[in-house]
């Protein structure tokens, strides 16, 4: 799966759609921040040497020549024995070294001298030009995720636009014709449609970009048109149900004959029949295009979100740039509270539990029933113990624990 993923093309995104993106190019600070020495405080900026001594009991008496606020060019310059008032991020005058916290001095009524309380060495309370990023530093690396901090950072020198890997397309259908969507009455045999809507969900808090293509009927023509779309729209697809051996399973006739599939069977639970290829991409007039891979999940719903997390997530990822140690949810080792049984079947199973992190220790307790069918469960639950073939797990024994966003910390 990871090797018909590949990365994305870098290109140019906008700072303000950039975040959770991965840069594809160093940024360099063409300026410095701050780009020039300035106050962290409101007071009086003053010479160190003009204030050495000074005490509640015999104050430095300075005159004061001129106010700078933010915002001000602050092409005064200060004098021996002057003081210049002060606001906090105002740039500091020439013949200054250091700023005096106005808690600690006493204005004359005219305003005209300041009594100063305390000595200051110098550099007090100034920020240099450059204290933070200094020019020409290197600020972020190639692979780095853009967060808010990112976009913070990099608005603060200039950048209105970043190069990076874009979020994929994922183009979500589910099949089926005991599917009804919404809250349209249920006929006999028939359930409603949750797998397409949790799996635009998990795409989009994943940070790709979904494009809902339907609830499908088991419908030959119709799968191949919403297929031959997604390939002209997406750089992936999920699809969910009709890809194991059913009579009516056309989503697995249609890739077979418009993709290069394989099918296979996992030896997992929840998931089982797992389906991973590629369609033709671009329109048709690009017939270079790069191949769109394609994720055939199963229809259960834990079984489609399980697999999703175990195979699809970490693809997609590798298409946005992240770095191989990147790719999966993060694991740890937990004490089971509770039993967490299963029987041997020669499978690995994921069973759907609770976590809290308490005096040190991860904690974990089962979420509910494990059926693949049994979705609240999953709703519950904010990661998957990794249950190796056995009787599963007693309690007060560690486990291996795979962490789901919204994991309890």
């Amino acid at each position: 799966m990871l090797a018909g993923c590949p990365p994305l093309p870098a290109e140019t995104i906008a700072l303000a759609d950039a975040r959770g993106c991965v840069l594809a190019e160093a940024v360099v600070a063409a300026e410095a921040i701050p780009p020039f020495a300035n106050s962290a405080m409101d007071g009086f900026a003053v010479h160190a040497a003009d204030v050495a001594g000074a005490s509640v009991d015999a104050p430095a008496v300075l005159t004061v020549v001129a106010t700078i606020k933010a915002g001000d060019a602050g092409d005064v310059a200060l004098g021996p024995g002057e003081a210049i008032r002060i606001m906090t991020g105002a740039p500091v005058p020439a013949g200054a070294d250091s700023v005096v916290m106005v808690e600690r001095t006493v204005v004359a009524d005219d305003g005209a001298t300041v009594e100063v309380l305390e000595a200051v060495e110098a550099g007090t309370s100034v920020r240099p030009a450059g204290d933070d990023i200094a020019i020409g530093q290197q600020v972020f690396a190639v692979g780095d995720v853009i967060t808010p901090g990112h976009i913070g950072v990099l608005a603060s020198l200039g950048f209105t636009e970043v190069r990076a890997h874009r979020r994929p397309r994922v183009g979500v259908f589910s099949t089926g014709d005991e599917l009804v969507e919404g809250g349209l009455p249920l006929g006999p045999g028939q359930i409603r449609d949750s797998n397409r809507i949790t799996l635009l969900a998990l795409v989009a808090e994943s940070g790709f970009d979904g494009v809902d293509l339907g609830c499908l009927p088991d419908d030959e023509a119709v799968i191949a048109e919403a297929l031959e779309r997604a390939g002209r729209e997406c750089d992936a697809v999920i699809t969910t149900g009709g890809v194991s051996m059913g009579d009516y399973d056309f989503v697995k006739v249609v890739l077979d004959r418009i993709g290069e599939m394989r099918w296979m069977q996992i030896a997992i639970k929840p998931s089982k029949p797992l389906a991973f290829g590629t369609i033709a991409g671009g329109p048709d007039e690009a017939p270079a295009a790069p191949r769109v891979p394609v994720f055939g999940l199963p229809g259960n719903p834990v079984s489609s979100t399980v697999s999703y997390e175990l195979f699809a997530r970490p693809a997609l990822r590798q298409m946005m740039g992240h770095a191989p140690s990147a790719l999966d949810r993060p694991r740890v080792l937990a004490v089971a509270d509770g039993p967490l049984r299963r029987r041997p079947d020669g499978k690995t199973h994921f069973a759907r539990v609770v976590t809290r992190y308490e005096d040190g220790v991860h904690r974990v307790t089962s979420a509910g029933g494990q059926g693949s069918h049994q979705l609240s469960a999953m709703a519950f639950a904010d990661g998957l113990a990794v249950l190796p073939d056995g009787d599963g797990v007693e309690p007060g024994a560690t486990v291996e624990v795979i962490v789901l966003d919204g994991a309890r910390r």
